[in-house]
C-alpha cells in the first residue's frame, strides 16, 4: 500500500505527458486534413512561408498558386497554412473620384 501513491503519480504523469498531447495532435491533423479537402480553384490562401496567393489548379500532392497576375508557382499541399478571406471594402481599382492613399494613412493625399 505504500507504493500506491507513487503508482498513481506515475500513471498521472503518463496521461499528462503522453496521452493528452497525442489526442491534441490528432485533432490538429484532422483539422489540417479537412482544410486540405476544402481547397478549390479560386480560394485565397496563405503558405507557411507567408506568401499569399489564389489557387489556380489542384494536383494530387501539389497546388498551383497564382501570386500575381500571370505568375503561378507550384507548391506542396502541406505548405498551405490557412485559407484567407478577402478583406471587406478593399478597392481593387482606383476609379474616378477614388481616394488614394500613399501608405502614411492620410486619405486626403493625392497621387501623382
Amino acid at each position: 500500500m505504500e507504493s500506491l501513491p507513487l503508482l498513481l503519480m506515475v500513471v498521472l504523469a503518463f496521461v499528462l505527458l503522453i496521452v493528452l498531447p497525442s489526442r491534441q495532435r490528432k485533432k490538429m491533423q484532422a483539422n489540417a486534413q479537412a482544410m486540405q479537402n476544402s481547397l478549390t480553384v479560386g480560394t485565397p490562401v496563405m503558405l507557411s512561408s507567408g506568401i499569399h496567393g489564389t489557387i489556380a489548379a489542384l494536383g494530387e500532392g501539389t497546388v498551383d498558386l497564382q501570386i500575381a497576375p500571370g505568375v503561378v508557382m507550384t507548391v506542396a499541399r502541406p505548405a498551405i497554412l490557412e485559407i484567407r478571406k478577402p478583406a471587406d471594402g478593399v478597392a481593387t481599382e482606383a476609379g474616378p473620384g477614388a481616394t488614394a492613399v500613399d501608405g502614411d494613412g492620410d486619405v486626403t493625399d493625392q497621387t501623382r
